[in-house]
């Protein structure tokens, strides 16, 4: 298999910053932007065993995907979409320990302020 499918310069140039906030922060900005009240907000833990470990690699997978594609089509192309988000989900099968897992998300439920 062809190892090299973008160009070395394509990559140094693409940055994708991600940032997790916590709870506290979520809520200070959403009262600081003040067009929403915070109906509810809480911390989901999901835990991933050995039985559901490829679900949640596809899932993880599907995400990443959802929310890089837009940004990695306009920068390397659609003709390599396919191959890149395959590769990305044979990596984080490969990487991800297969010992229980946790993963928290912050849920946040608002209402528009009048």
């Amino acid at each position: 298999m062809q190892q090299e499918i973008i160009k070395e310069d394509q990559v140094n140039t693409f940055n994708v910053p991600q940032y997790y906030p916590s709870p506290y922060e979520v809520e200070l900005e959403v009262l600081n932007e003040g067009s929403f009240a915070i109906n509810r907000l809480e911390l989901f833990e999901a835990y991933v065993d050995g039985s559901n470990h490829h679900e949640y690699v596809h899932n993880v997978a599907r995400l990443m995907r959802a929310m890089a594609e837009p940004l990695v089509v306009s920068h390397f192309g659609e003709d390599i979409i396919e191959e890149i988000f395959s590769r990305h989900q044979k990596i984080i099968t490969a990487k991800l320990p297969k010992e229980k897992l946790k993963a928290i998300n912050v849920i946040i439920s608002l209402t528009r302020k009048e």
